[in-house]
């Protein structure tokens, strides 16, 4: 048996890209970041706490932690803690560039794999307007960054990995789950 350690509709909807049937157990720890670590070792790690939490009561099964951290000037952007954070937030990054980086850790009784995708975001410039309609209709609440990438209007373009950027970045999976058999 498979089991995503997330509670994200968007990466569920992407690990069914690669497996049709698994079951969706979050990890309840506290994403505790550790400000020593470069961004990628941060997603890594948390990541890895994740997936070695579900893991811990699922020893029989292969388990799937994910965590998605936004890299600004040298800043880890996460997740708003309210509209008027998310609104700050899409304002700093408007008509500018960032990366996407998601930490993936597979683990089973066989074996335990951590890696990362990164992926260059570059944004369209975005009014006032248009970032208090789009913080009004709720999206980027509970996204880091404050986005969606597959949210209209906001990406001008991007260098890696589209699936990198909504959550799980389905090639890199794949080729966890077949190296950890």
């Amino acid at each position: 048996m498979f089991i995503l350690a997330s509670a994200s509709p968007r990466r569920r909807e992407l690990l069914k890209q690669i497996i049709p049937k698994f079951e969706v157990i979050p990890a309840a720890a506290d994403e505790k970041v550790n400000l020593s670590l470069f961004p990628e070792q941060m997603a890594c790690a948390l990541a890895e706490s994740k997936c070695d939490e579900v893991y811990a009561s699922h020893t029989e099964d292969t388990v799937i932690g994910c965590d998605t951290i936004v890299c600004f000037g040298g800043e880890i952007l996460g997740k708003p803690k309210d509209r008027a954070d998310a609104f700050e937030t899409l304002k700093r990054l408007s008509g500018k560039t960032h990366y996407v980086i998601t930490g993936v850790c597979v683990r089973n009784k066989y074996n335990k794999l951590t890696d990362f995708d990164k992926t260059e975001v570059k944004f369209n410039v975005l009014s006032d307007e248009f970032i208090k309609i789009y913080v009004d209709g709720g999206s980027p609440l509970d996204k880091a960054g404050s986005y969606g990438i597959q949210d209209g209007g906001i990406v001008n373009e991007y260098f890696g990995s589209y699936t990198n950027v909504v959550g799980l970045p389905v090639n890199l999976v794949r080729k966890m789950l077949k190296e950890v058999r």
